[in-house]
């Protein structure tokens, strides 16, 4: 394979240095505002707890990217990275700052200055957060937003197969980087390339390659940790516990990774990709669903095939479509898949072989190669999603039934993603994510509307919760499961009244019956357990985050 020399790649950081100059003549006003009450007061870590005084923090510290609601280029900033636009009608309300650090040490100091402001802090990696809970607080608490976008660099280093990322970095321009630095070296997470890796790797990042080479999380060999208090730690210094916790316990816990140190996957120099439709009456559709359970989490560890479903009909007719990557040639993709699932009636036509990179931006619907690193390109929406497992094959009558309700719907889809493979070798305690062997498939269910449609908004999320409730029969059971990335607010939350502080043992009870198991089945007491030793002080919180086990201190709910 061809190899180009380890390099940090940085790819876009337009974002916030566009905006960076409107906040000079402010910034220099905090400053001095800050150095002359310095003199009265220690240093502005600890002054009075008010939104204005963590800006001055910030000047003093040297942090002067950032943009308050009065400045032209707050709108702009805070609505760059949002991913579901549910979250910026105007009943939502907004972050008293929007801070974009550009180095580590950038990054510390935020974190110490919004402390002991009485704010609540989200940090954003990528904006994909389905329920807006890296941009936006619940209770209207006093929140900033540590947006990463600057903090995007990966470097990657061919010989080790190795690469060290920044969190702000996206999908897109993590697979752009190892890309052009090797034909053969490939990374196993998502397909959406505008998606952060900081949110995405800590709830687990699951995608096409992850039935070969298992979840991003998975392949995490070390990371940087910037704690509460300012502690920068590595996978040694930040002990097992939370190390095993921050690879798919979920994002905004824990404090904030900054950097990820990655293991990268062999891959040959061309893999075969490809999507195909097919289109016919109900019992036709059910019939190919019900067949593709029995073929996708069985087939060989080098194919993934998954279905995607609209919903809708046309003429009494209903669509899906197959999405395939295979690690093989063409020739090889066609016999395995003509065997296996002749019913999909595949041919040669319909196959293409490609390199591993150029696949990711097919699969991510971009034109070229050179689109994965504009994250620009991020899509936005109205939205609401969930999520199901299923465990056993559904009858080829019941999946008649499920197609049939999917045809009634507003407009949205389901997803469907096998298991099997590598994601059944991996124990279901190795990391937090617990979905493991005992799994055939995962179900992402979604519903979507336009701004002409939003006064229908609470109609459209009502059918998604019938669907959802419909399914129950089909899926996990004790707890009906659902992936953290995936954000559900549904399965339950968090009431925090305060910007930190205020956990309980019956915090943690309520957290632990409701989405708690859901997420991380048996591994929820362990995720309790980290988060105590990293952030007992319950800094880093928000309506699905791990709640510190702090017995005796005083609960506001």
């Amino acid at each position: 394979s061809r190899h180009k020399p380890a390099a940090y790649i940085r790819t876009s950081t337009s974002i916030s240095r566009s905006h960076r100059t409107t906040m000079h003549s402010v910034a220099a006003l905090l400053q001095l505002l800050c150095l002359l009450f310095s003199l009265h007061q220690s240093p502005c870590y600890g002054a009075v707890a008010t939104p204005g005084n963590f800006s001055s923090c910030l000047v003093s510290n040297g942090v002067k990217n950032f943009s308050l609601p009065t400045s032209p280029s707050y709108a702009g900033l805070l609505n760059s990275s949002i991913f579901n636009l549910r979250f910026t009608l105007p009943s939502v309300a907004g972050p008293a700052a929007v801070v974009l650090p550009e180095s580590r040490d950038e990054l510390r100091r935020a974190i110490l200055c919004a402390r002991p402001s009485s704010l609540a802090i989200r940090v954003r990696s990528g904006g994909h957060s389905y329920e807006g809970l890296s941009y936006t607080t619940e209770n209207h608490v006093p929140f900033v937003v540590v947006d990463l976008a600057n903090l995007n660099r990966v470097r990657v280093e061919p010989g080790s197969a190795t690469a060290w990322a920044e969190s702000g970095a996206t999908v897109g321009e993590l697979y752009y980087a190892v890309g052009q630095s090797s034909q053969s070296l490939a990374f196993t997470a998502g397909s959406e390339s505008t998606t952060g890796l900081g949110g995405h790797v800590s709830g687990g990042g699951f995608g096409l390659l992850s039935r070969k080479f298992a979840l991003a999380a998975d392949n995490v060999l070390d990371a940087t940790l910037i704690t509460p208090d300012g502690r920068v730690l590595d996978r040694s210094s930040m002990g097992d516990d939370v190390f095993w916790a921050i690879r798919g316990g979920g994002g905004g816990s824990w404090g904030v990774v900054y950097a990820w140190k990655l293991r990268l996957v062999p891959v040959p120099r061309n893999v075969t990709a490809f999507t195909v439709g097919r289109t016919g009456p109900v019992e036709l559709i059910a019939g190919l669903l019900h067949r593709w359970q029995y073929v996708g989490p069985n087939l060989p560890d080098e194919f993934y095939l998954s279905v995607y479903a609209p919903t809708g009909s046309t003429d009494g007719n209903v669509s899906i479509s197959f999405t395939g990557q295979v690690l093989e040639s063409k020739e090889r993709a066609l016999s395995v898949l003509s065997q296996s699932f002749p019913e999909l009636g595949l041919t040669e036509q319909d196959l293409s072989e490609m390199s591993w990179v150029e696949s990711t931006a097919k699969f991510a619907g971009l034109s070229t190669v050179e689109d994965l690193a504009n994250r620009r390109r991020q899509p936005k929406q109205y939205s609401k999603s969930k999520s199901d497992y299923v465990q056993a094959p559904i009858s080829r009558h019941d999946m008649a039934e499920i197609v049939r309700y999917l045809s009634t719907g507003p407009t949205g889809s389901i997803q469907l993603d096998p298991y099997g493979g590598a994601m059944a070798r991996v124990g279901s305690s190795e990391t937090p994510f617990p979905h493991r062997a005992r799994n055939l498939y995962s179900i992402q269910y979604g519903v979507i509307w336009d701004r002409s449609q939003v006064a229908r908004a609470e109609e459209f999320i009502g059918w998604l919760r019938s669907f959802y409730k419909f399914m129950a029969p089909y899926v996990s059971k004790d707890p009906r499961a659902a992936y953290v990335n995936y954000q559900d607010l549904d399965l339950g939350v968090n009431n925090w009244t305060r910007a930190a502080g205020w956990s309980s043992a019956e915090a943690v009870a309520r957290a632990r019956t409701s989405w708690g198991k859901a997420y991380f089945g048996e591994n929820f007491d362990r995720l309790v357990r980290a988060k105590t030793e990293a952030d007992p002080g319950n800094v880093f919180n928000n309506a699905q985050s791990i709640p510190p086990l702090n017995i005796g201190a005083e609960e506001h709910t």
